[in-house]
């Protein structure tokens, strides 16, 4: 029986240089399983073979992408008998939400350090939290369950900045500042496609008891997490809320600022904003001509007559590191 699981994607951009003092960290602690995967697809057998170990924590040490299909298959796959461990997701990648979200910042060995730690000095249980996963159904064999979904402009800009701008080779943060100036340049001047962002597409966003709502829209989340991008917040309590938190901003640069000001002031969602819409619900469905979704780093695309449904899951156990 291993104490922790770390489960690795070597092809994770922050593990080109990280995963040396990986594999130098694990080797001097044999209680820590390492696991290295090559491809998202042999992540099913990497966490088949996890379960055989039993350990107390499973540690993800990878991007978004891959801790995205580590979630499905942990609690689709049946392998801890409908009780997986609690999760730890070490800082890497290139945005690091889910990572940020759980109390995981700054070095991935610093965060693997507290791992063990926790798990040594018997206050697991203190820092383990409930959180609700998104379940995306897109016509496929089974949901695929994730943390943070991006859609609308929102995720049209994402794929910009992942085809566009990281090829410049600038640093992750000057990457996503000059995506965001550019964007917000394209919305202010109605302007979109060649060497800009394209122009936000037409979209229909339902949820089951509090209706729906159409429009083009600059920024669309659906999340479980409480810190967002732009230090936006949903709850107050740290993983109480439980249900999917929608933020939908419409695309105008009125809308925009209204938003923005509310999240700097702290009072986004405490009340009616034109043009900005925040929600909470149990089911969403996203439909639209062509509308991008991009959920933990997977990209799905919602198209006419094929709507993309969004559900949210039981409570499951994730380790917060923040003290």
């Amino acid at each position: 029986m291993a104490s922790v699981a770390l489960l690795s994607n070597p092809r994770s951009t922050g593990n080109r240089s990280l995963l040396p003092r990986v594999r130098e960290y694990c080797a001097a602690h044999p209680d820590i399983f390492h696991y290295e995967v090559e491809a998202v697809d042999q992540i099913g057998e990497a966490i088949r073979t996890i379960a055989m170990v039993s350990p107390r924590v499973i540690a993800i040490n990878g991007g978004d992408g891959t801790v995205q299909a580590a979630l499905t298959e942990l609690y689709s796959g049946g392998h801890f008998g409908g009780s997986p461990p609690p999760v730890a997701v070490l800082p890497n990648g290139k945005t690091n939400l889910i990572a940020f979200d759980l109390g995981a910042e700054g070095d991935p060995i610093k965060a693997l350090e507290r791992v063990v730690e926790l798990v040594g000095d018997g206050r697991l249980e203190d820092h383990v939290i409930e959180r609700q996963l998104i379940a995306l159904d897109s016509g496929g064999a089974r949901p695929v369950l994730g943390m943070f979904l991006g859609g609308a402009y929102l995720a049209d800009v994402m794929l910009y900045c992942r085809h566009r701008i990281y090829p410049l080779g600038f640093p992750n943060g000057v990457s996503h500042f000059l995506a965001a100036m550019l964007a917000f340049f394209s919305i202010l001047f109605g302007v979109g496609g060649g060497r800009l962002p394209p122009k936000p597409e037409p979209m229909t966003v339902s949820l089951i008891r509090q209706g729906e709502f159409k429009g083009k829209f600059s920024l669309l989340i659906v999340t479980t997490l409480e810190k967002l991008l732009l230090s936006i917040r949903t709850s107050d309590k740290h993983g109480t809320n439980g249900h999917m938190k929608l933020l939908a901003t419409e695309s105008s640069v009125g809308a925009l600022f209204r938003m923005l000001g509310a999240t700097w002031r702290g009072t986004l969602g405490q009340r009616e904003l034109a043009g900005v819409h925040f929600q909470q619900g149990d089911e969403i469905r996203i439909e639209g001509e062509r509308s991008n979704v991009i959920l933990d780093g997977e990209i799905f695309e919602a198209t006419g007559g094929r709507p993309i449904i969004l559900t949210s899951t039981q409570p499951v156990p994730f380790l917060r590191l923040a003290a």
